[in-house]
């Protein structure tokens, strides 16, 4: 009997599925991606209707089945991507193009950014090398896009100490996912970002632990970032690392970007803020002159954070949308 659309709702469920369910959807993926067929000839060769396929395809690549891939050297090729490293002396530059129906740098371009970044991550690593991952919502979403690709002897590292932060963007998160997807060593930074004071920060900084963790981040020769904004919504102001007054203070003395919890200006140096004496993490002098040093940015309002660690030496490699592109080009 064919298979209604309606038997996929109660499939979503993995531990639901049965081996006919099973069977269905692998025949179906095999013969759309592999053999080239399409969805009615699909549902004539399999005896079902052609919604059951269009659910089946989505489930396989749902449940990570099947993985659509662009070779980055697309877009690596596209003429702003070029324009960008010549304007800022990146060794490569992604640029992927906006979603033409989320014009305003929406969450779905966004995702098109982070999808690029995830695929084209692994292929900027090789064996024994030891990559910080920063922290915050962009690094996540890429971290759980970067498909299983084991690298022999790669040790990735948590590059600030831990703070609470909403749906899983936590520094802990993006670096034990980043690693798992990997099958690298995780360093995860077992310390809390900021501490009540400075005496205590300096105390905790002595525990052999913490000393230990501190002089790995320091061992990181390629690091993955992204660079955030200083409005009212910043990351750092979310988390409370700062207040919104706090951070209205810092934009008026010239802050633009923020890295690992670090504030810099138009031109990449810091703006040094009272909290940074009880912070617990890398430090911006760390996070310059990598061999390679990937930023993800996409959305509004990244392009002036780009520009700013892009010109404090903290970027060798740049994956971004078109909009974003254009808006750096433009403030060359």
């Amino acid at each position: 009997m064919p298979l209604s659309s309606g038997t996929k709702a109660r499939s979503s469920d993995p531990m639901r599925l049965s081996v006919r369910d099973d069977t269905s959807h692998i025949e179906a993926a095999w013969l759309y991606y592999h053999d080239g067929l399409n969805q009615n000839d699909i549902a004539e060769r399999m005896c079902i209707s052609r919604a059951s396929v269009v659910n089946y395809l989505n489930e396989a690549r749902n449940r990570g089945w099947v993985r659509v891939h662009m070779d980055s050297e697309v877009f690596k090729g596209h003429r702003l991507a070029e324009e960008l490293c010549a304007a800022y002396g990146l060794t490569e530059a992604m640029v992927v193009p906006d979603d033409p129906v989320a014009p305003d740098g929406t969450a779905a371009s966004v995702a098109r950014v982070t999808r690029a970044a995830a695929d084209w991550l692994p292929r900027l690593l090789e064996p024994g090398d030891r990559l910080g991952v920063s922290w915050g919502a962009t690094v996540y979403q890429m971290a759980q896009q970067v498909p299983n690709a084991p690298i022999p002897d790669l040790t990735v590292i948590q590059l600030l100490g831990s703070r609470p932060a909403a749906l899983g963007f936590a520094a802990e998160a993006c670096t034990a996912m980043l690693a798992q997807r990997l099958a690298a060593e995780c360093i995860n930074f077992h310390a809390p970002l900021v501490l009540s004071n400075k005496a205590l920060r300096d105390a905790l900084c002595n525990e052999p632990v913490v000393r230990d963790q501190l002089a790995a981040l320091a061992t990181c020769n390629k690091t993955v970032l992204a660079c955030g904004t200083c409005d009212a919504d910043a990351h750092v102001v979310r988390s409370g690392i700062v207040t919104p007054q706090e951070i209205a203070n810092y934009r008026a003395r010239g802050a633009v970007g923020v890295i690992c919890g670090r504030l810099i200006d138009e031109e990449g140096q810091p703006v040094v803020a009272d909290v940074e004496d009880r912070m617990i993490g890398v430090s911006l002098d760390q996070m310059r002159n990598k061999d390679m040093a990937l930023l993800v940015a996409a959305g509004q309002g990244r392009a002036h954070p780009a520009r700013a660690a892009m010109k404090g030496g903290f970027v060798t490699h740049l994956a971004t949308s078109t909009r974003v592109a254009e808006e750096l080009l433009e403030m060359t």
